[in-house]
């Protein structure tokens, strides 16, 4: 049990660790594409990918249940990719990505009222202060800027709970089907009412020479492949096995692992407000957890 437990949240790192990437993909690839587009392509590639694994097809067996897989798709696909990039448009980046961190806490309380077994409890809230403490210190860097505008962070909170209404219903149709199909399942809608905005846009830069460059290929595998087909299965299958809190806390990391990829990748500076800023939202996401065990048992020794 704690073997499994240790791989349950391994796996959750992981694949914050392959999302905390994925801007600096994506800030690649939207120098060619736009968001709505990036998104189509790379959901498309996870599509066809889990449908070679797991090419079975079950029926619908009632309309209710379709209905929370077409909820899924667009919460925690279309809904929620449209939403990020709109704010990001009228809004500052800090702002949105702050409004973003609050998806956890969001979660917590949604997955509290709508899906058994998930408590809150002091452990959560302390946590969550830690956690976006250290989200702050990253994201600003020392330079606060906190220009607020109610549309983009009205459209930043809308994608929050976009997701923190995804998380829980994952976890009413996980148990039931396959982890791939229903991932694959939750790729379908998000395609078909993201499709729309695909068709009546004014620009179409999807074309064979835009896709044949090799930078563009690359990003696009690695956000389809990776980052969407192979990372969102390992999401809804921990999400269904560790918890839809525990699992979501780990979302804190994502502007620290970003920092950390932006250096390596985009040659950034790290400075030791973001530094600090990472060492508390790991303590956040530890103490959102485990609470103050580690202290405690310390201060047994003396």
């Amino acid at each position: 049990m704690k073997n499994k437990n240790l791989l349950l949240n391994f796996l959750a790192f992981f694949t914050i660790v392959v999302w905390g990437t994925t801007f600096v993909s994506t800030k690649v690839l939207l120098s060619t594409f736009t968001p709505a587009e990036i998104m189509f392509l790379r959901f498309s590639i996870a599509y066809i990918m889990l449908l070679l694994i797991h090419p079975k097809f079950h029926k619908i067996t009632s309309l209710k249940e379709e209905a929370l897989f077409l909820l899924a798709g667009i919460t925690g696909g279309s809904l929620y990719f449209l939403t990020e990039n709109s704010a990001l448009i009228y809004s500052l980046t800090s702002n949105v990505a702050l409004i973003l961190a609050t998806a956890p806490i969001l979660t917590a309380f949604m997955a509290h009222f709508f899906s058994k077994g998930e408590t809150l409890n002091k452990n959560l809230f302390i946590g969550f202060i830690i956690a976006i403490s250290g989200v702050f210190l990253v994201i600003f860097n020392g330079n606060f800027i906190l220009k607020l505008n109610p549309l983009g962070d009205i459209l930043a909170l809308s994608a929050a709970l976009c997701w923190a209404i995804y998380s829980v219903t994952l976890k009413k149709i996980s148990g039931t089907y396959n982890y791939i199909y229903v991932t694959r399942k939750m790729f379908f809608y998000a395609l078909l009412t993201i499709l729309p905005f695909i068709l009546f846009s004014s620009n179409n830069n999807i074309t064979l020479l835009s896709l044949s460059q090799p930078k563009v290929i690359f990003n696009l595998l690695f956000l389809g492949v990776i980052a969407s087909g192979v990372c969102y299965v390992v999401w809804n299958y921990t999400v269904d096995n560790l918890g839809i809190i525990k699992t979501n806390n780990y979302i804190y990391l994502i502007p620290a692992v970003t920092m950390i990829a932006s250096f390596f990748i985009l040659n950034e500076s790290i400075t030791l407000y973001s530094t600090l800023g990472a060492i508390l939202v790991l303590l956040g996401v530890y103490v959102s957890e485990n609470g103050f065990k580690l202290l405690k048992f310390k201060q047994s020794l003396h």
